[in-house]
């Protein structure tokens, strides 16, 4: 039986549950956001992955732009250099990318569930205006955060902090539920984000990944020996 069809009954359910605590108005607006936030809180470990990936890339960026120079001639010399580095360091340029595209499946059941119940459909223009608002809000943050992790990027790379409104434009067509959904969704990315690549000293997703050279840093917080 397909897992699809289901999802709506289960919304409805949860809108069930949440009305005695929320009122029956806001129960709607309540099971969309407990819903997102479960799912997401079910795939952080996948985003803890894709952190690690991206700080592992950082951390090989100088490495592999001395590569990319040196052998800027020869393509084929470039990818076996690039490889040989990535093998020695134990990643992989692909590092983080999988784990994001396997939230989509999960995105897409949830805008089936929101969509499929038409939770929502009498909020009117005020609320879904809100719920806009809170998508451009938390857009905006993130591309400054963005801006502010790559001051000097040039070229394409200079503008793709603003992928970051991609999220307006469906937001604003979608159905409210949906766009509720989308607007808490990307609420918790941003904030995840900020988690994960906090300075940890030491700590968390911070120490996971091993230096540019291979191996992780030990602490000098250690007693020395006389």
């Amino acid at each position: 039986m397909s897992v699809l069809p289901q999802l709506p009954h289960a919304l409805n359910s949860l809108t069930g549950l949440l009305a005695p605590l929320t009122g029956h108005a806001a129960a709607p607006a309540a099971a969309v956001i407990a819903f997102t936030l479960l799912v997401r809180l079910a795939l952080h470990p996948l985003a803890r992955a894709a952190a690690r990936g991206e700080r592992a890339r950082a951390a090989l960026a100088p490495r592999v732009a001395e590569l990319r120079r040196t052998h800027e001639r020869d393509p084929h010399e470039l990818q076996r250099a690039l490889a040989a580095l990535h093998t020695a360091e134990g990643t992989s340029p692909l590092a983080g990318i999988l784990p994001t595209l396997l939230q989509l499946p999960a995105f897409f059941v949830l805008y089936h569930a929101a969509h499929g119940t038409h939770l929502g459909a009498h909020w009117g223009a005020p609320v879904h205006a809100a719920v806009l608002a809170v998508v451009a809000a938390v857009a905006l943050l993130s591309y400054r955060r963005a801006r502010k992790a790559a001051p000097d990027a040039t070229g394409l790379a200079r503008h793709l902090p603003l992928l970051s409104f991609a999220t307006l434009v469906p937001a604003a067509i979608m159905p409210p539920a949906a766009a509720l959904y989308l607007a808490t969704s990307t609420t918790w990315t941003a904030a995840e984000r900020a988690w994960l690549h906090r300075p940890h000293h030491g700590k968390g997703v911070a120490g996971d990944t091993p230096s540019a050279g291979g191996s992780p840093k030990t602490s000098d917080d250690r007693p020395h020996r006389k």
